[in-house]
């Protein structure tokens, strides 16, 4: 455990030390570091710009670390737009990603939404130099929620309810408008043609709670590992025609390290994954308890027997 932790205090430093270089030369790209001078067995995990990925991201690299591999760390990228990029161009070789949303960004008009379909279509729509590995049990995807006193006012237990109720805003990043199973997938699944929109641009954090809470926007799309769902006693409303898709947490990997060897590691990872292990995980990151992210991937990796 000593040289597990070693080994991810070290390349943290690494990271620390590139970060801090880089802002001497006026860049705040995370992405603008070193360039990997290591073997095949060096891996470059990236992350989004959330704390849910930076947990996944220090669960895959500690994971990878402790069967022998060299990790380095480039967290908190951002979204797709600059991520993708930058596993494509070797910059990163590795990165958490979720099977619904990583096909809407590469097919706007995917409209499959089952695990199985959703996963058949991934493979398919991905580059040359990408491929996605198995997929864990755990999901995070896309979830209306609205307040108790809001569902109680209009009865509403599913999305299908909003129909009728008269205008109402829904709350989400801005991609949100325009995915088939956002604002679109509420006209042809549901029939719900009065749904106007506000763009808040924090995947379902602080500024969406806020909004939903003060009634600017009466439905708020938070991801459903969400800790604040349950702490604000939030109705999460249920989706009985399938109309979100499914987001499955699954490596996004380079080919070109995609080895036997390292499938192997992240194979177990996400066999062992769930979606209770993600709500637990992120209340203990954003909760009271302010755990840092590392910390909680340490703790899930050795309650998982995966060190």
């Amino acid at each position: 455990m000593i040289a597990i932790k070693a080994r991810r205090i070290l390349t943290g430093a690494v990271a620390v030390l590139s970060a801090a270089a880089l802002a001497g030369c006026s860049s705040g790209n995370p992405l603008d570091g070193g360039s990997d001078t290591g073997g095949s067995e060096t891996i470059t995990v990236g992350s989004a710009a959330f704390s849910e990925n930076e947990i996944l991201a220090d669960i895959y690299g500690q994971a990878l670390a402790a069967n022998g591999f060299t990790v380095d760390y480039r967290l908190n990228i951002g979204q797709r737009e600059a991520y993708i990029p930058a596993i494509k161009s070797g910059e990163i070789d590795l990165i958490p990603e979720y099977t619904g949303n990583l096909l809407t960004f590469l097919n706007p008009d995917a409209e499959e939404t089952t695990p199985s379909d959703v996963l058949t279509a991934l493979k398919s729509a991905l580059p040359d130099e990408l491929e996605v590995l198995e997929p864990s049990k755990a999901e995070d995807k896309d979830s209306l929620n609205v307040t108790a006193e809001f569902a109680a006012e209009h009865d509403l237990v599913s999305i299908a309810d909003l129909k009728g109720i008269g205008p109402f805003t829904v709350g989400a990043n801005p991609e949100f408008q325009t995915r088939s199973y956002g604002i679109p997938g509420m006209e042809r699944v549901y029939g719900i043609t009065d749904a106007g929109f506000k763009a808040i641009n924090d995947s379902g954090g602080p500024a969406t709670l806020k909004a939903l809470l003060d009634g600017t926007i009466q439905v708020a799309d938070i991801y459903s590992t969400t800790p604040s769902i349950l702490a604000n006693k939030l109705v999460t409303l249920e989706d009985p025609k399938g109309m979100i898709a499914a987001q499955q947490v699954v490596p996004l990997i380079s080919s070109a390290k995609a080895s036997d060897a390292v499938q192997a590691v992240l194979d177990k990872v996400s066999a062992a994954l769930t979606t209770s292990d993600l709500i637990q995980l992120n209340t203990r990151v954003s909760g009271d308890e302010k755990a840092d992210p590392a910390t909680a991937a340490e703790d899930w990796l050795e309650k998982a027997n995966l060190f």
